[in-house]
């Protein structure tokens, strides 16, 4: 339950820290005096949208701290899923709103996104406006759920309907892909065949153009190389060859040698220059022979080269590296063909499983609602007659609706307050009986649902007299299992309040309008009523009715 709410600069409420009790809670005021406001404060604790209006007039920060005391333990989960210390089930829920909006469980920092789906556990604001989403379909679907106790039922459902979602999301996307390279199919065979015939392979060209200037210039390389081996080896025989000449020197310097020392190393390095010299001579004689021209062979490097350089050219591609990457994209592209056609197979087949699962659910849940929606209907309509609409019928209509993540049906709540021709309670309902249907449908929801809090804003609009009384009992029923929080105008749903809180204006003395809330005594109390009785100006009479409505 909420036990304490703490508020710093919040529109006109400076600074105000106030406990509260278990069961009924009242709180009061006149038109104007920040009940509002107050509802607004708490809202920022359910997660709600924070800007800089919020922020009194002059003040750098507005803060607003709720601590809630005996938390119900399926909210432990996500408090330690956010990072937070459980505490015994004691929780500190702050906002902070300055240029930004900060949001804290127990001080520990959290996204304001965890801190609603904590909030959304620990209390419900009604407000006026809530009373209007009577009339929306999904919380009809969802209050009749809740009282057929199919929620997880209904889980199971919504997690196979998005389930069928992905999967057809995901085959739509693969059947595009799959049309796409359909279309593409015979330009990228070609394409692939025609690079895959190539037989490409790095570093080609470049070995190409060696061999194709060496064949090119065959006859000038032989002619060339021969000419040397002539001036070195002529082959007439009478002159001759540079060989005889240095065999010659290097016996005629050995014979010296042995009365002219330094010939013997000169004789070293002529037979040396000899024995490299023919070496040489032989390795020119090896290219002379290898340099011989064939043009058949210079045809078939030339025709390959143009092979090359025109797929350079049509493929956009500077290396044979790109050429043989491109051939792997188109092979891939090909490959991809068939194994969607496989993963398309597989999708189809988990489709069929999920669906056929999908309607055992949806199936499952008509029946639930079937069954749930004559003891709902029964229910509500013996609340609404017991609030003065004695010939009242309320009454749940079931049918076939497009599958949706709720289910395959359509529900709509059909009310006459003359117990002829139900219809639609939006045709039908004053502003009144609207009031007195959510109250009775909020009654009903919370033996169902684990909400510690419930805050009622002025549901009894609308109503007055017997029949302010008897909501009055019925919110004071539900404060017994509860705490609910009543804003009220009527004095004869205060009354019935365990306590009451008054909310008011007063004039700071810089002449700032500020407003603050505070709890009653019981004379306070009385003389609140008194005032809700009778207006401005407080009679005995009225004083003696609001005894009379607290005893």
């Amino acid at each position: 339950m909420l036990s304490r709410l703490e508020i710093h600069n919040y529109i006109l409420i400076d600074s105000l820290e106030i406990s509260f009790p278990e069961g009924l809670v009242i709180i009061s005021g006149q038109t104007g005096a920040g009940k509002s406001i107050l509802l607004g404060a708490l809202s920022l604790i359910a997660g709600g949208k924070a800007d800089a209006s919020v922020i009194s007039e002059g003040a750098q920060n507005c803060i607003v701290e709720a601590e809630f005391s005996d938390v119900p333990a399926d909210v432990r989960e996500a408090v330690e899923e956010a990072g937070a210390d459980w505490n015994d089930g004691n929780l500190i829920i702050r906002r902070v709103v300055s240029g930004r909006s900060r949001a804290f469980v127990n001080d520990c920092p959290v996204p304001v996104q965890v801190l609603s789906a904590i909030s959304s556990s620990l209390f419900d604001i009604h407000s006026q406006r809530a009373t209007m989403n009577l009339l929306d379909p999904v919380l009809q679907m969802d209050l009749l759920d809740r009282f057929a106790g199919n929620l997880d039922l209904r889980n199971s459902y919504t997690d196979s309907y998005n389930r069928i979602l992905e999967l057809e999301s995901r085959r739509r996307k693969l059947a595009e892909s799959l049309a796409a390279l359909t279309r593409e199919k015979d330009f990228n065979q070609a394409q692939f065949s025609q690079l895959d015939a190539a037989a490409i392979k790095e570093g080609e060209l470049e070995e190409l153009e060696s061999e194709q200037k060496k064949l090119a210039n065959a006859e000038d390389i032989q002619s060339g190389l021969c000419g040397i081996c002539e001036a070195f080896a002529p082959a007439d025989d009478d002159v001759r060859s540079t060989d005889s000449s240095l065999k010659d020197a290097v016996k005629v310097l050995q014979r010296l040698s042995s009365y002219l020392p330094s010939a013997s190393g000169l004789s070293e390095r002529l037979e040396s220059l000899r024995l490299e010299l023919d070496d040489v001579l032989s390795e020119i004689e090896s290219l002379a022979l290898s340099a011989e021209s064939s043009p058949d062979r210079l045809a078939a490097v030339e025709a390959r080269m143009s092979l090359l350089y025109s797929l350079f050219s049509k493929f956009s591609c500077s290396t044979e590296a790109e050429l043989i990457a491109l051939k792997d994209s188109y092979s891939a592209r090909l490959f991809d063909t068939g194994r969607i056609e496989e993963e398309l197979a597989e999708l189809d087949a988990e489709l069929v499983r999920e669906r056929e699962l999908n309607d055992r659910f949806a199936g499952e849940l008509t029946q639930s609602r079937q069954l749930a929606a004559g003891p709902f209907s029964a229910k509500i309509q013996e609340m609404v007659r017991g609030l003065e609409l004695a010939q009242a019928v309320f009454e749940v209509s079931l049918s076939p609706a497009k599958a949706n993540r709720y289910g395959k049906d359509a529900v709509d709540f059909l009310f006459s307050s003359t117990g002829r021709n139900p219809v639609p309670v939006a045709k039908c309902a004053s502003g009144g009986e609207m009031s007195r249907i959510m109250l009775c449908l909020k009654a009903l929801m919370a033996r169902f649902v684990s909400m510690p809090t419930l805050v009622f804003d002025e549901i009894d609009t609308g109503v007055s007299g017997s029949v302010a009384d008897k909501m009055g009992s019925m919110i004071c029923a539900m404060g017994k299992d509860m705490q609910v929080f009543a804003i009220t105008h009527l004095p004869q749903v205060a009354a019935k309040g365990s306590a009451h809180y008054l909310v008011s204006k007063s004039l700071r003395e810089d002449g700032v309008t500020v407003s603050t809330i505070r709890k009653l005594s019981e004379q306070e109390r009385v003389m609140e009523l008194a005032r809700m009785l009778s207006g401005s100006t407080v009679t005995e009479a009225a004083v003696a009715n609001a005894k009379e409505l607290l005893s």
